[in-house]
């Protein structure tokens, strides 16, 4: 576990070494004692150890690994610090993914849905206002219920026997439409085949990217009152059954970071950091244990 430790706290300096933006996002020559990088290792290194909360990591962290960081913060300066290094947990993102995609994209299918992440859930949704910047009211059709949040969107790329790599990720509110997160993404995808569901079915929407060399394949959509056929049934589990990896990675992901509920943030840097932080432990994990 030292070791693990260790290797994680070089992987932030390594970091914080390459992207001298990071260094400067503070925009004041002051050094504290305890330093971002150990601040990056503590949290990681707490979701690593399966504490999804940040005061548990903090408690943890202070129980076990005072001697390894004796200039510790109280937890209330550990949690006004954290909430100001969403970049960094962004940077730490592309690091971990962009070598390990570049391998992929040539020839890999890419896989395209949406997660919420649910900041108050439904009846109080209706009343939430916290990270309003972001964050609004969305319905979520697979739980079939409405909720105040945002919508995580993302593109991976499938890979045998194993988890897909993320490609691209997008935070949205949570009422855009996954259609209108598959435009805005659309110059970033890439040539080759797209899986989505009904949500990404529009004619218009394939035929753009179809120009640019992406090939969006989703479920027979059927019109109203037309009857059901053995064919698009067919073709509608085939698509299902090539994007099940995807519905996989987003249970992993709600099972090691527990994304999904932010229930506890309460302010806009604070979600972002729930968010990113959260992505970036996962995104660890899938590179350097996948």
């Amino acid at each position: 576990m030292e070791q693990q430790l260790i290797a994680l706290y070089l992987h932030v300096c390594r970091a914080y070494d390459t992207e001298p933006d990071l260094k400067y996002q503070r925009l004041s020559n002051f050094r504290p004692r305890f330093t971002d990088e150990e601040l990056l290792t503590v949290y990681l290194f707490g979701h690593m150890q399966g504490f999804h909360q940040q005061r548990r990591i903090y408690d943890y962290a202070r129980r076990h690994w005072r001697a390894w960081f004796p200039a510790l913060p109280s937890y209330q300066a550990f949690n006004r610090r954290l909430n100001s290094l969403a970049p960094a947990f962004e940077h730490l993102i592309t690091a971990a993914l962009t070598a390990q995609v570049a391998g992929l994209a040539r020839h890999a299918d890419r896989l395209i849905d949406s997660l919420p992440i649910v900041l108050a859930k439904w009846p109080r949704c209706a009343a939430a206002r916290v990270a309003s910047e972001v964050a609004d009211q969305g319905y979520c059709s697979t739980k079939r219920s409405y909720y105040y949040g945002v919508k995580l969107h993302a593109v991976a790329l499938r890979r045998t026997k194993r988890l897909p790599l993320p490609a691209l990720l997008h935070l949205s509110r949570a009422s855009q439409h996954d259609l209108t997160a598959l435009r805005e993404l659309s110059p970033d995808l890439g040539a080759g085949y797209l899986f989505g569901d009904k949500a990404y079915a529009d004619a218009e929407t394939k035929r753009v990217l179809a120009g640019r060399g992406t090939h969006l394949v989703t479920p027979y959509k059927r019109r109203r009152g037309e009857p059901e056929t053995a064919a698009p049934g067919l073709w509608s589990r085939f698509g299902s059954a090539v994007r099940q990896p995807l519905e996989s990675l987003f249970g992993w992901l709600i099972q090691r970071t527990g994304i999904q509920d932010a229930s506890q943030v309460r302010s806009a840097q604070g979600l972002f950091v729930h968010c990113y932080g959260k992505l970036a432990v996962a995104c660890l994990l899938l590179t350097f244990n996948p």
